[in-house]
């Protein structure tokens, strides 16, 4: 340093002085914000917690989460099932032998308590009023008695009501099977000879749609599960549904099993304008 001279000290000084602002770089803070991956995390509720935090957070909420259930299939965005035809197919042949067999255990209930209440013994007069044993076995004797009552107040209920039979592409039964067939081929030919058309021109389009049919052939209700998108087309194939009916009676052996067939069904009016329905579950 002693060698050096006042006017190159000096120099040197400056020269540092300016460098320093020189390493400030100064950009776009938007611009600065692309340079990293956009990663929005909505913020939701969970009523669990645990101890494991997640690896990657796709959300934030009041407490960790690492995952649990379904995690693997994704977080639902919707606490809705995605359709009201999702029990149909599968489950609604489970849904039917479930009904089935509870029907089964309340008749069986029925016989037992029944069975029970005729086994009592009469109540005996030569006993005192105040009989302990007595009133015990006739306070029994009320609450079957009941008991009775209510199952069979439900079983009537029950046979008041029309049974629906739900046909879908799980449908194991041949005669449900062969009904929907001719069911099918009728709407079909009805759709084709009057396909749908507004001011002119032909509507084409998708929709499906739930027939509720009754046990003497007639069309009790049409509705519109699926929308096409385009209400005339929409409107025009329940017209050809409704107007192609009355169908075929029920036979003896769909009779037993139900008063009324409910047909989820697919409605394309195609390019070549003619129509074509298919069994759907969904």
């Amino acid at each position: 340093m002693k060698s050096l001279s006042t006017l190159q000290i000096a120099l040197g000084v400056s020269v540092a002085i300016h460098a320093v602002p020189l390493t400030v770089r100064f950009v776009d803070p938007e611009r600065f914000n692309r340079i990293f991956q956009d990663t929005p995390l909505e913020v939701i509720l969970v009523n669990a917690k645990s101890s494991e935090r997640p690896d990657v957070a796709k959300a934030i909420a009041q407490a960790s989460l690492a995952g649990g259930g379904e995690a693997d299939k994704g977080r639902a965005t919707s606490p809705l099932p995605p359709s009201a035809l999702t029990d149909l197919g599968d489950a609604s042949e489970d849904a039917q032998r479930k009904v089935e067999s509870m029907q089964e255990q309340q008749t069986l209930l029925l016989a037992q308590i029944k069975k029970q209440l005729a086994s009592m013994p009469p109540p005996d007069p030569k006993l005192p009023a105040h009989d302990a044993a007595q009133a015990e076995r006739e306070e029994k004797r009320k609450q079957l008695i009941k008991i009775l009552a209510e199952i069979e107040r439900r079983i009537n209920e029950e046979n008041a009501r029309p049974k629906k039979r739900y046909i879908s592409p799980a449908t194991r039964e041949e005669v449900y099977a062969v009904y929907y067939d001719t069911l099918r081929r009728k709407i079909e030919e009805k759709g084709t000879l009057n396909f749908p058309e507004q001011a002119g021109k032909k509507l084409y389009g998708e929709l499906t749609m739930v027939l509720t049919i009754n046990f003497d052939g007639r069309v009790l209700s049409t509705e519109v599960a699926e929308t096409s998108g385009n209400l005339t087309l929409d409107r025009r194939a329940q017209s050809i549904a409704r107007s192609t009916g009355p169908f075929d009676r029920f036979n003896e052996a769909m009779r037993r099993r139900a008063d009324q067939i409910v047909v989820v069904s697919r409605f394309k009016f195609t390019r070549d304008e003619t129509l074509e329905t298919r069994l759907t579950g969904r």
